[in-house]
């Protein structure tokens, strides 16, 4: 029986700052195996020539670097995204240790992405809340700072030791939507419910786009169900039939 090819997990670095610090992501990524590395809006542009002194001989992955202008657009195509962070207050996603994460990602169907935010601010709310779950580390709580190459190495160290874990394909089972196609419907949604009144009062209503995201982002529908769902919604959205 053919071995079941495992997908390694895509690497998005988010508004890095510091093109040593891409460098040296991409150094630990080819460490451990790992080569697909994403960057969205890089501070100093790209390429960048301070990275490929950094990356010491990783010079594929800067290669094979893609640049995106919004998180989304990088993620698009994944159905499984974590994304890392020691903020974890008023989060309700599932929380994971590298290692749990990695071992979900080796026996996933379909693509899965690990974002990484900026060197000094982490990633911002509305890049976490594309992801499906939070990934982080324990650490020190008297200190808890991690380079970015740091953070990087961490997971695709974990990720190397699960190479090995493989799950039969399952026909029955269709692996979850990719990102790009769960936005279309969280924003088929939202358009219905705006002229309703369902965000308001407008202090509330960062909140309660961000709960209703949650709500849709944990099921992991596949590409026929995000089909199904936004058939109902634009059959919802047409006027009555005549008697």
């Amino acid at each position: 029986m053919a071995k079941t090819e495992v997908r390694k997990p895509v690497i998005v670095l988010v508004k890095p700052q510091l093109g040593e610090n891409i460098g040296k992501s991409a150094r630990a990524m080819l460490n451990f195996g790992l080569t697909e590395l994403r960057l969205v809006e890089p501070r100093d542009g790209w390429p960048n020539p301070s990275a490929g002194p950094s990356a010491a001989g990783a010079d594929i992955v800067l290669e094979r670097a893609e640049v995106f202008s919004t998180t989304a657009e990088a993620v698009a195509d994944c159905a499984h995204v974590y994304a890392t962070t020691v903020r974890k207050r008023g989060v309700t996603k599932p929380v994971f240790t590298p290692e749990q994460a990695t071992r979900e990602i080796a026996v996933a169907e379909g693509r899965s992405a690990i974002l990484f935010g900026p060197e000094r601010s982490g990633l911002a709310t509305e890049d976490l809340d594309l992801a499906r779950a939070i990934v982080t580390a324990p650490i020190n709580p008297e200190f808890g700072s991690l380079n970015l190459a740091q953070a990087v190495i961490l997971c695709a160290y974990e990720w190397s030791k699960n190479e090995s874990l493989v799950q039969p394909t399952q026909e029955e089972i269709l692996p979850p939507a990719p990102q790009g196609d769960l936005e279309g419907l969280i924003d088929h949604l939202e358009r219905m419910l705006e002229p309703t009144g369902y965000f308001l009062p407008e202090g509330r209503a960062e909140a309660t786009h961000r709960t209703l995201r949650s709500v849709l982002t944990k099921p992991g529908w596949n590409h026929l169900e995000v089909r199904t769902l936004r058939g109902v919604l634009s059959s919802l959205g047409r006027k009555p039939r005549s008697s």
